[in-house]
């Protein structure tokens, strides 16, 4: 076997193939096959944008931050954030024109990186969101458009305010009829990202491309080498991880082929994890790998759906996710909140630990950290939490509370905030969803 370059699809990146697989890996400066000196490869990192979102608003009361870089105060909602306050932006009082006077719930989350008006009834109709725009236009710089993850079911059917339950199930939006499927089981968003088909997807993929990874490894510098190791060390901590969640479901089919009755079976795993620390864990672990190896630069991920049914054993709370949104103001919502924000930690630390040119994987992103609502007592959508955390190539200044509440409704809009980022993704359009200017100040 040979190491293997596509540069008709991503140039200088390259591959490791085993059979029916294909490991894109991270950038190393000292193999040849890529050709260019260390300061035109760093010139040429890609820019990444991850969407996070968590559903049924925050409690404002403890929802805040002053100061500025260091010296960043943040709210008990924000704690575990504290490590990234001069990476962080917290952007208040932004708001989408069209959740607001429609009702709550849907009418409220399926146009929020669109802007677009929602129709109600059984015709799904609202707008492309700005994330699959990007991936249509950055699509042949990536082997994959986008990555769209989800931690919980979708959901059928219709609200009360005559809405489809699907706007609350999707963010991601690939034109204005249609969600973009969102992948829920962390073994297929893994396969996928390996290109992992073959009937050998379940043994490792690590095994099935070790004696390239060896022949790269002799040829790289002790610093690439290093870069190498550690991350092929995550890819198996991650295969492990997911092993544990496929064996429920092997050891039923195994039953079958031995003549079990099928009737007689115990309902086996989903393909799911029973904790739901260690799916979200995972869906962020998938997500860097895929901004890691550049597979892809767009991804988001659905932490909870509107609505949600999410219960959290691991907390001294009692009652559900959209239960506790309607006792906002205390303090188990806030645990709830602070555990959210620990996930958008999570992820931001694993792309920092990515070592990419002088800097790391998470110079190169901007994470995009969002709710529906604010408050989810009263559904208040005339305002929506809104944080970045990472510099988007320097492109993003951070470290910053920008505070757009008291401005004019023009001078407040989601979608100006999306004109900005996709200006600094290289894409500039003239105007997106309710906007046609950029976000002052950002």
């Amino acid at each position: 076997m040979t190491i293997v370059t596509n540069r008709d699809v991503l140039s200088r990146r390259t591959f490791l193939r085993g059979s029916g697989v294909a490991m894109l890996l991270p950038w190393l400066e000292s193999i040849p096959v890529w050709g260019a000196t260390t300061k035109a490869a760093a010139a040429e990192f890609p820019k990444r944008l991850g969407v996070l979102f968590m559903a049924n608003g925050i409690n404002p009361d403890n929802w805040w931050a002053e100061g500025a870089g260091a010296d960043m105060k943040l709210g008990p909602s924000l704690e575990p954030l504290m490590p990234f306050r001069e990476k962080l932006n917290f952007i208040g009082g932004l708001f989408n024109e069209a959740a607001t006077g429609v009702g709550i719930h849907p009418g409220q989350t399926g146009n929020l990186l669109s802007g677009a008006p929602l129709m109600r009834g059984p015709e799904l109709r609202g707008g492309i969101s700005f994330d699959q725009l990007l991936a249509n236009r950055l699509g042949e710089q990536n082997i994959q458009p986008s990555l769209v993850l989800g931690c919980e079911q979708p959901t059928t059917g219709y609200h009360e305010t005559n809405f489809s339950m699907a706007y609350g199930s999707h963010i991601s939006w690939a034109s204005a009829t249609s969600p973009v499927p969102m992948e829920v089981y962390p073994s297929l968003a893994f396969d996928s990202l390996f290109e992992n088909r073959s009937s050998d997807r379940n043994r490792s993929i690590l095994d099935r491309v070790m004696e390239q990874a060896a022949d790269l490894s002799r040829r790289a510098s002790v610093y690439d080498r290093a870069k190498l190791e550690e991350y092929l060390t995550s890819v198996r901590q991650v295969e492990r991880r997911i092993e544990n969640v496929r064996d429920g479901a092997e050891q039923a089919a195994q039953r079958v082929l031995e003549g079990a009755p099928v009737f007689a079976m115990e309902r086996p795993e989903n393909g799911l994890p029973e904790d739901i620390r260690e799916h979200m864990r995972l869906m962020s672990d998938i997500i860097a790998l895929a901004f890691q190896t550049n597979k892809t630069s767009l991804a988001s991920l659905l932490l909870c759906r509107d609505i949600s049914g999410m219960f959290y054993p691991f907390l001294p709370v009692i009652r559900s996710h959209h239960s506790l949104s309607h006792d906002d103001l205390s303090q188990e919502f806030t645990l709830v909140n602070q555990y959210y924000a620990s996930q958008l930690a999570y992820l931001a630390e694993r792309l920092q630990d990515m070592p990419e040119g002088d800097g790391n994987v998470l110079d190169n992103t901007c994470l995009l950290f969002m709710s529906n609502m604010w408050s989810g007592s009263q559904h208040d959508s005339s305002r929506v939490p809104v944080l970045t955390v990472g510099n988007l190539g320097g492109t993003l200044e951070s470290g910053r509370v920008l505070d757009y509440y008291q401005a004019s409704t023009d001078s407040r809009r989601l979608c100006s905030l999306y004109l900005s980022l996709m200006d600094r993704m290289g894409v500039e359009l003239d105007s997106f969803g309710d906007a046609e200017d950029r976000l002052v100040g950002l």
